[in-house]
């Protein structure tokens, strides 16, 4: 799989929906339309499907909408959490395959931010 994006979230982003970058559009073909539905599975295998809207107008920059706030609630996202998204094309379909990770800074150690998935939390005693 080849990373499409790694974002640190921000309070729109946790409150409304998630600003991802303009070459997603290239990855996962639109068909004409103004969104499309992006199937995402997690680490821990649960499929969530998220929608991706392009805007109108000049900054068309795409967000998640539908879909992905119940993905904040359901892994209880935080500001800064990181989320990383990767894709890969289908060999023989055209489509594309998506996995998604979540990861949350818990430590500061000699200089480097030491970042753990959310689904591993528990084994460090961290809610």
């Amino acid at each position: 799989m080849e990373l499409v994006f790694s974002k640190l979230l921000t309070q729109t982003d946790i409150e409304r929906r998630l600003s991802v970058p303009t070459r997603i559009l290239n990855l996962h073909p639109f068909l004409g339309h103004r969104y499309a539905d992006l199937r995402v599975t997690d680490a821990g295998g649960d499929v969530w499907t998220f929608r991706c809207i392009r805007r109108d107008g000049v900054y068309a920059k795409p967000v998640f909408s539908k879909g992905w706030l119940e993905f904040v609630y359901a892994k209880n996202l935080r500001i800064y959490d990181k989320v990383v998204l990767y894709g890969e094309k289908d060999v023989g379909g055209g489509g594309v395959t998506y996995r998604i990770e979540v990861r949350r800074n818990i430590l500061r150690l000699m200089g480097q931010d030491i970042w753990i998935q959310l689904q591993h939390l528990h084994l460090y005693g961290l809610p």
